[in-house]
């Protein structure tokens, strides 16, 4: 029989004049099935599964997955195929999924699947972290982003770090701190990378030593409970795909400098209750930034190009010419207006002056310039070019050495004595 769809299709057709053959032809369908549809009074049939092959293994099936909520479906399809289940996986699937035969497991389930509701925040009272990972960037390494975020009117900023080790944690968290305005009465974390030490739920001497001299308090999200800290998720979700994706940088530094205009003119301006974010972090009461900064040491390795010079915050400073096509490292202090090129080794190369981030500036010292270019002008000669086509065979000594080559038993064979000769000279002496 046809079904509803076949059966519409046809009465249309037929009423436009078309001959049983062509209805036929149209559907796929014989001439005299068409026909029989298509008496008076004649109704389709809908297409109706006979019997539910899966509704024996229900009991089976809820059993299992109630005394284990997360075996896996090719597992249970082994026991059931045992018992007589000729389906295929996908057909157990779909019925486990259309039956609701998986219990909820809470443990395992996050925010998705259970209430939410958002926390409110005093103003001035918490400031939330997280890193940022962006793995693909033009510059073709990955970037972590430190971002904090004011609980109460969500206004963020972030830093641009090469990596998420302590030392450029806290250089980046104060740079956030100077960025947003003032401090909050607590931080709140999770097991973040270069605050916490591995595999603990315990803060790590620098970074606790770091809140200690800011005289704030440190909350911890709960086990597997990071939406707790949701302001900064929803910061960094909202800076990935509102900022980052149609970012048009090419270095970290235009990178960081582009997302700081995003945040000021952008982030700022976004309605928040009867007023924006901007208005509402203005008037929080953030306690003032220490003048002097806390004493972090970073350090970061950095070639050497063929010019003797470093990159460094979108700048080159110069080294001493023999450590060209070298790796050295790069230390500072953060809040010093100066910082060092080390060798691997820890020897000082070189003290320079701290340019603006991304200014493009190359820096070379007198002495450096000097040394490089008296090694530049000894490396000249006047000799011509090496010619390429001459007749130049082996010589008479490479020869001898390819013949002790090719016969080296020659050179290891022992001395023979010729004892007659031994007995001759023994009777002209008696």
């Amino acid at each position: 029989m046809l079904a509803q769809e076949e059966h519409v299709e046809a009465k249309a057709l037929k009423e436009q004049g078309w001959s049983i053959s062509a209805i036929a032809r149209h559907l796929g369908r014989d001439r005299k099935t068409i026909r029989t549809s298509l008496r008076p009074g004649h109704a389709p049939e809908g297409r109706t599964r006979s019997t539910d092959p899966f509704a024996r293994f229900v009991p089976y099936t809820t059993q299992r997955l109630k005394e284990d909520p997360h075996l896996q479906l090719s597992v249970l399809l082994r026991e059931v195929r045992a018992l007589g289940f000729a389906s295929s996986y996908q057909t157990l699937t779909r019925e486990v999924r259309a039956r609701s035969l998986r219990p909820h497991c809470e443990a395992c389930a996050g925010v998705k699947g259970r209430a939410t509701i958002d926390i409110p925040h005093d103003p001035g009272h918490e400031t939330q972290w997280d890193w940022l990972e962006l793995t693909e960037t033009p510059w073709g390494e990955t970037a972590y982003v430190q971002v904090g975020t004011l609980a109460h009117s969500g206004k963020f900023r972030g830093s641009f770090q090469p990596a998420k080790d302590t030392g450029h944690l806290l250089a980046a968290m104060q740079e956030v701190i100077w960025n947003l305005g003032g401090l909050t009465k607590r931080f709140r974390i999770d097991a973040m990378e270069g605050a916490v030490v591995p595999g603990t739920r315990r803060l790590n001497a620098a970074f606790a030593d770091f809140c200690r001299s800011l005289a704030v308090g440190v909350d911890m999200c709960p086990p597997r409970r990071g939406n707790r800290k949701g302001v900064v998720e929803k910061s960094n979700d909202y800076l990935a795909q509102s900022w980052w994706r149609t970012a048009e940088v090419a270095t970290p530094e235009q990178a960081q400098a582009s997302l700081d205009a995003f945040c000021a003119r952008i982030a700022d301006a976004r309605p928040r209750a009867d007023a924006t974010v901007g208005a509402l972090a203005a008037a929080e009461p953030l306690r003032p930034v220490p003048r002097s900064p806390y004493p972090v040491e970073v350090s970061e390795s950095r070639g050497v190009s063929w010019g003797a010079l470093v990159s460094f915050d979108g700048n080159r400073y110069s080294v001493p010419p023999a450590f060209v096509d070298a790796t050295v490292m790069v230390h500072w202090r953060v809040g010093d207006p100066g910082f060092e090129i080390r060798s691997m080794t820890g020897e000082v190369l070189a003290r320079h002056r701290r340019r603006p981030k991304g200014a493009g500036a190359a820096v070379r010292l007198p002495e450096h310039k000097a040394a490089l270019e008296k090694a530049v002008l000894a490396a000249f000669t006047t000799k011509p070019p090496c010619r390429r086509k001459v007749n130049r065979p082996p010589s008479e000594a490479a020869r001898a050495l390819a013949g002790e080559l090719i016969h080296p038993e020659q050179q290891s064979l022992p001395m023979v004595v010729d004892l007659r000769q031994y007995e001759e000279l023994m009777r002209r002496d008696a």
